[in-house]
């Protein structure tokens, strides 16, 4: 071997292991990326994992709240109609009251306006249907009053004016002005 191939020798030997060092200074680089990409997605997928678990629980809470408040809601609702009802059977009850119940009623409704004076007025049904001895009972009730021949419209009984002065005694008037009262009795009475 002559001097020139010695130096394309040495030239391509000093190659050859520079390409092998840079080989191997790129293949630890890349292992490096690689193991750094690895551990990049671990955290990642940790911190998703994290984050989805705490998005689910989220979800599940508000889930949970919102069907709790429907059936809050549903039960309100259903207690709301079974009162509703249950003032419907007690009007109906004082309106379907047999005769002499129905004026005893009438005259311990009278008592509340006892020391009263003025006219009454009935519904047609009631006008229709008086004791014999109607206004004579009243007076025993405390209240002076004449009875109107003319009917009002109302379901049951009474109206009781003097003047400007109007007291109603209807009974789905005297039900709406207590029905607070009513409501929690009936409350205690069925839900407690």
């Amino acid at each position: 071997m002559n001097g020139g191939e010695k130096i394309i020798n040495r030239i391509k030997s000093d190659c050859d292991e520079n390409v092998k060092a840079i080989e191997l200074e790129a293949q630890a680089e890349y292992d490096k990326i690689i193991d750094e990409a690895k551990n990049q997605i671990e955290k990642d997928k940790k911190l998703n994992n994290e984050q989805a678990e705490k998005k689910l629980k989220q979800i599940k809470a508000a889930a949970k709240s919102k069907a709790e408040l429907e059936i809050r809601n549903a039960l309100l609702k259903k207690r709301r109609e079974e009162i509703d009802n249950t003032l419907k059977m007690i009007h109906e009850r004082m309106l379907n009251m047999e005769h002499s119940e129905y004026f005893n009623a009438i005259y311990s409704l009278a008592k509340q306006l006892k020391g009263s004076e003025g006219e009454i007025f009935l519904n047609q049904k009631d006008l229709n249907r008086l004791p014999l001895d109607f206004e004579s009972k009243l007076k025993e009730s405390g209240i002076n009053v004449t009875v109107s021949d003319k009917p009002v419209d109302i379901d049951g009984g009474f109206i009781l004016k003097n003047g400007d002065i109007e007291e109603n005694m209807a009974f789905s008037a005297i039900i709406a002005s207590r029905r607070d009262e009513l409501e929690d009795l009936i409350n205690r009475e069925l839900f407690i």
